[in-house]
């Protein structure tokens, strides 16, 4: 059950009629605590030595990670006011924390979320930090819905899902929704494990698509049938006055009928250095299912298939064709009310940590392989509470 607080706004001046305006506050969440076993990690992230990733030695792991299970843990404010004639403001302030210690996320207060903008009938237009246009056209076809255990959602959208400094537009036409932003600094700090100068904030004077950019995407959803489309393009810098650029675009498709459901869905990506020397070549693909079983019990399984034909550690690193990695992930969900439920979740990957932390996402989910490590395999139990 969500709180709204009704604030009222008395404006007035000698010799005037006092006027009123009226907004309405909600405060949300997400409390999400898991217990995790984790087979074969390392203690600590590699680092590149003359071009080549170093690995550090690890084992067994078994406690409460603080990143959450199936949902980050949140807490955000969300308001909106009528401005007449039929348009209106809202604004979302929205911060990630950890529930094992309660510490913030993001390196920020509110590091998820915090954008203002204004809406009507033809859509709306917001300012601020707020998700990719491919993150939202793609988040109704995600087997997971971006869990944190155990969807490759780094891997699937890459660095700049959730980007500072964007203007952005989101309409909806009856069965579609249209999205386009633009970005003037994304900032991400890192590509891979390549740092940006300016910390990825972009704003430069003299280079103003230093790690900026821009994307748009489409989605129908109607009669259980839903399709996809979206492009995503990022100028990630890592030599003064010259920029990279990142690429992605895919498309995905969905269909539903009673109980269950099916989704799928393929992306294409290229990333070059500045120096117009290729970082990534890869191609990314996933397949999976929903079942609700009973009213309280779901059931989903998920495949993800990660082709990457090329990669580079450094601009002037030798390029190697890395295993293909591979995920499956299963999740179990039993619902205790409607705000509250259990979960069992598992995962195993090849040619990969979990979730596909490689140096290509900067290994931001924390799963970090062991020198020679194939294979690696993730359970946990957790409770999940929305507030």
């Amino acid at each position: 059950m969500r709180r709204t607080l009704s604030i009222a706004l008395v404006l007035g001046a000698a010799g005037s009629t006092a006027a009123s305006a009226q907004s309405g506050v909600t405060l949300y969440g997400v409390i999400d605590a898991p217990i995790e076993y984790v087979n074969k990690i390392a203690q600590g992230a590699p680092s590149v030595v003359n071009g080549q990733l170093v690995q550090q030695p690890g084992g067994n792991r078994f406690g409460m990670p603080s990143g959450g299970g199936l949902a980050g843990g949140r807490w955000g404010l969300r308001g909106t006011e009528d401005l007449g004639g039929g348009m209106s403001s809202l604004f979302v302030l929205e911060s990630g924390f950890a529930e094992d210690s309660g510490a913030s996320l993001q390196g920020r207060l509110f590091g998820r979320q915090a954008f203002v903008g204004i809406q009507n009938r033809f859509g709306q237009l917001t300012l601020g930090r707020q998700y990719s246009s491919m993150f939202n056209a793609f988040s109704n076809f995600a087997p997971l819905r971006y869990a944190v255990m155990y969807e490759p959602v780094g891997a699937m959208l890459g660095g700049s899902a959730r980007s500072d400094n964007t203007v952005k537009y989101t309409g909806s036409f009856g069965s579609v929704t249209a999205i386009a932003h633009y970005s003037f600094g994304v900032g991400t700090p890192t590509v891979g494990v390549s740092p940006l100068l300016n910390g990825g904030a972009g704003e430069v004077p003299g280079h103003a698509g230093n790690n900026a950019g821009w994307g748009a995407g489409a989605y129908y959803l109607s009669n259980g049938f839903g399709v996809s489309v979206a492009y995503d393009e990022w100028n990630p810098t890592m030599v003064v006055g010259q920029a990279g650029k990142s690429r992605k675009a895919g498309l995905a498709a969905s269909y539903s009928i009673g109980p269950g459901s099916i989704m799928a869905g393929y992306r294409w990506g290229n990333t070059d250095y500045a120096n117009h020397v290729t970082l990534a070549k890869e191609n990314f693909l996933w397949v999976g299912g929903t079942y609700q079983a009973t009213p309280s019990l779901g059931l989903t399984l998920a495949y993800y298939y990660w082709d990457i034909s090329s990669v580079r550690v450094s601009p002037t690193a030798t390029a190697t064709n890395p295993a293909k990695p591979w995920q499956v992930a299963f999740v179990s969900t039993y619902s205790l009310s409607k705000r509250t439920d259990v979960y069992l979740t598992s995962a195993y990957a090849r040619n990969a940590a979990l979730n596909f932390d490689t140096s290509l996402t900067g290994f931001g989910s924390g799963y970090y392989p062991t020198p020679g490590q194939r294979g690696m395999l993730g359970v946990a139990l957790g409770v999940r509470h929305r507030f």
